[in-house]
């Protein structure tokens, strides 16, 4: 591994949040824009709980933080999905690459 879990998603939470900002959401239909906001929002909170896995002290503290980064990172990649339309099917299959490869760096 060249990095960790946590620096992987604050890199695909640039990526991402740079994606959004080149989408002018006003054009589209209003489930649209509530994925989006909703892919913004699991967006803080799988790196927070990502952050918390890498710094947990305990074995018990991290086996809670990993289920419940795992669980975020799947309805991370679903919004990514809903959204994906605006962003391009290779963005898609970048981030979801990605978002995949930090849930098999946690243990």
């Amino acid at each position: 591994m060249d990095t960790s879990p946590f620096l992987a998603i604050q890199r695909a939470e640039g990526q991402i949040k740079a994606l959004l900002r080149a989408i002018d959401f006003e054009q589209f239909e209003p489930a649209e824009k509530k994925a989006a906001e909703s892919l913004k929002r699991l967006l803080i909170d799988t790196k927070l709980d990502v952050r918390d896995y890498e710094l947990s002290e305990t074995r018990d503290e991290q086996l809670r933080f990993l289920a419940s980064s795992k669980k975020r990172l799947n309805k991370l990649r679903a919004a990514i999905l809903a959204v994906g339309p605006a962003f391009g099917p290779a963005d898609v299959a970048q981030l979801t690459a990605e978002l995949e490869q930090i849930e098999d760096w946690l243990r």
